[in-house]
Protein backbone atom coordinates (compact mmCIF):
# COMPACT_ATOMS: atom_id res chain seq x y z
CA UNK A 1 0.00 0.00 0.00
CA UNK A 2 1.21 3.47 -0.78
CA UNK A 3 1.00 6.40 1.61
CA UNK A 4 -2.24 7.81 0.17
CA UNK A 5 -4.10 4.53 0.63
CA UNK A 6 -2.83 4.28 4.21
CA UNK A 7 -4.05 7.80 5.03
CA UNK A 8 -7.46 7.11 3.45
CA UNK A 9 -7.82 3.89 5.45
CA UNK A 10 -6.97 5.68 8.72
CA UNK A 11 -9.38 8.52 7.93
CA UNK A 12 -12.24 6.11 7.25
CA UNK A 13 -11.49 4.21 10.47
CA UNK A 14 -11.38 7.41 12.57
CA UNK A 15 -14.71 8.66 11.25
CA UNK A 16 -17.36 8.98 13.96
CA UNK A 17 -20.39 8.92 11.66
CA UNK A 18 -21.32 5.60 10.08
CA UNK A 19 -22.10 5.09 6.42
CA UNK A 20 -25.50 6.01 5.07
CA UNK A 21 -27.13 3.99 2.35
CA UNK A 22 -27.56 6.88 -0.10
CA UNK A 23 -28.51 5.96 -3.67
CA UNK A 24 -29.32 7.82 -6.86
CA UNK A 25 -32.90 9.12 -6.78
CA UNK A 26 -33.17 9.32 -2.99
CA UNK A 27 -34.62 12.39 -1.34
CA UNK A 28 -32.05 13.31 1.30
CA UNK A 29 -32.09 15.80 4.15
CA UNK A 30 -28.50 16.83 4.95
CA UNK A 31 -27.80 18.75 8.17
CA UNK A 32 -24.73 20.90 7.48
CA UNK A 33 -22.73 22.87 10.06
CA UNK A 34 -22.10 26.44 8.89
CA UNK A 35 -19.61 28.73 10.63
CA UNK A 36 -20.20 32.48 10.40
CA UNK A 37 -17.54 34.39 12.27
CA UNK A 38 -17.40 32.96 15.78
CA UNK A 39 -20.92 31.47 15.63
CA UNK A 40 -21.92 28.13 14.14
CA UNK A 41 -25.34 26.85 13.17
CA UNK A 42 -26.87 23.85 11.44
CA UNK A 43 -28.55 24.34 8.08
CA UNK A 44 -30.76 21.69 6.48
CA UNK A 45 -30.53 21.14 2.72
CA UNK A 46 -33.15 18.75 1.33
CA UNK A 47 -32.99 17.57 -2.26
CA UNK A 48 -32.80 14.66 -4.67
CA UNK A 49 -29.50 12.83 -5.20
CA UNK A 50 -28.68 13.24 -8.89
CA UNK A 51 -25.02 12.14 -8.85
CA UNK A 52 -22.66 10.09 -6.68
CA UNK A 53 -18.90 10.05 -7.13
CA UNK A 54 -17.38 7.16 -5.17
CA UNK A 55 -13.68 7.35 -4.34
CA UNK A 56 -13.08 6.22 -0.76
CA UNK A 57 -12.57 9.23 1.48
CA UNK A 58 -13.34 11.61 -1.37
CA UNK A 59 -16.82 10.19 -1.99
CA UNK A 60 -19.23 12.98 -2.83
CA UNK A 61 -22.86 13.31 -3.85
CA UNK A 62 -24.84 16.10 -5.48
CA UNK A 63 -28.27 17.18 -4.22
CA UNK A 64 -30.73 19.17 -6.33
CA UNK A 65 -33.79 21.09 -5.19
CA UNK A 66 -36.03 23.84 -6.52
CA UNK A 67 -35.99 26.99 -4.39
CA UNK A 68 -38.31 29.87 -5.39
CA UNK A 69 -38.55 28.52 -8.94
CA UNK A 70 -34.76 28.28 -9.36
CA UNK A 71 -32.86 24.99 -9.44
CA UNK A 72 -30.15 24.77 -6.78
CA UNK A 73 -27.49 22.07 -6.67
CA UNK A 74 -25.06 21.41 -3.86
CA UNK A 75 -22.20 18.92 -3.88
CA UNK A 76 -21.35 17.47 -0.47
CA UNK A 77 -18.37 15.36 0.56
CA UNK A 78 -19.68 12.32 2.44
CA UNK A 79 -16.78 12.14 4.92
CA UNK A 80 -16.82 15.85 5.74
CA UNK A 81 -16.89 16.73 9.46
CA UNK A 82 -19.23 19.62 8.57
CA UNK A 83 -22.04 17.20 7.76
CA UNK A 84 -23.78 16.58 11.08
CA UNK A 85 -26.46 14.15 9.95
CA UNK A 86 -27.86 12.64 6.76
CA UNK A 87 -31.48 11.44 6.60
CA UNK A 88 -32.96 9.53 3.68
CA UNK A 89 -36.62 10.58 3.60
CA UNK A 90 -37.78 8.94 0.36
CA UNK A 91 -36.49 6.45 -2.17
CA UNK A 92 -37.40 6.41 -5.86
CA UNK A 93 -37.05 3.96 -8.75
CA UNK A 94 -34.48 5.14 -11.29
CA UNK A 95 -32.94 3.54 -14.35
CA UNK A 96 -29.94 5.84 -14.72
CA UNK A 97 -26.73 6.31 -12.78
CA UNK A 98 -26.85 10.10 -13.21
CA UNK A 99 -30.11 12.07 -13.23
CA UNK A 100 -28.96 15.13 -15.18
CA UNK A 101 -32.16 15.05 -17.24
CA UNK A 102 -33.98 16.51 -14.22
CA UNK A 103 -32.22 19.83 -14.88
CA UNK A 104 -34.33 20.41 -18.00
CA UNK A 105 -37.66 19.47 -16.41
CA UNK A 106 -40.16 21.61 -14.54
CA UNK A 107 -43.16 20.91 -12.31
CA UNK A 108 -44.75 17.47 -12.54
CA UNK A 109 -42.15 16.34 -15.08
CA UNK A 110 -39.59 16.17 -12.25
CA UNK A 111 -41.53 13.53 -10.31
CA UNK A 112 -39.91 10.14 -9.87
CA UNK A 113 -41.70 6.85 -9.12
CA UNK A 114 -41.54 6.13 -5.37
CA UNK A 115 -40.44 2.78 -3.96
CA UNK A 116 -43.21 1.06 -2.03
CA UNK A 117 -42.91 0.28 1.65
CA UNK A 118 -40.00 2.66 2.25
CA UNK A 119 -40.16 4.03 5.77
CA UNK A 120 -37.07 6.25 5.70
CA UNK A 121 -33.64 6.05 7.30
CA UNK A 122 -33.40 8.68 9.99
CA UNK A 123 -30.05 7.76 11.48
CA UNK A 124 -26.56 7.84 10.08
CA UNK A 125 -25.84 4.23 11.07
CA UNK A 126 -25.91 1.60 8.36
CA UNK A 127 -28.80 -0.82 8.79
CA UNK A 128 -29.33 -4.32 7.49
CA UNK A 129 -31.42 -4.61 4.36
CA UNK A 130 -34.69 -6.49 4.67
CA UNK A 131 -35.02 -9.82 2.92
CA UNK A 132 -37.19 -9.89 -0.15
CA UNK A 133 -38.77 -12.71 -2.03
CA UNK A 134 -40.44 -15.99 -1.07
CA UNK A 135 -38.98 -16.31 2.43
CA UNK A 136 -40.02 -12.79 3.39
CA UNK A 137 -43.54 -13.23 1.97
CA UNK A 138 -43.89 -16.51 3.83
CA UNK A 139 -42.82 -14.84 7.08
CA UNK A 140 -45.26 -11.95 6.53
CA UNK A 141 -48.13 -14.33 5.72
CA UNK A 142 -47.32 -16.46 8.78
CA UNK A 143 -47.38 -13.35 10.96
CA UNK A 144 -50.78 -12.33 9.60
CA UNK A 145 -52.30 -15.78 10.19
Amino acid sequence: MNILQTIEKETLAARTRGDVDVKIGDTVRAHIRIVEGSKSRTQVFEGTVIKIHRSGVGTSFTLRKISNGVGVERTLIACSPNIVKIEVTARHKVRRSKLFFLRNRRGKGMRLTPVREFRGIFSTDAKKKKRRGKKRRAAVNAAKA
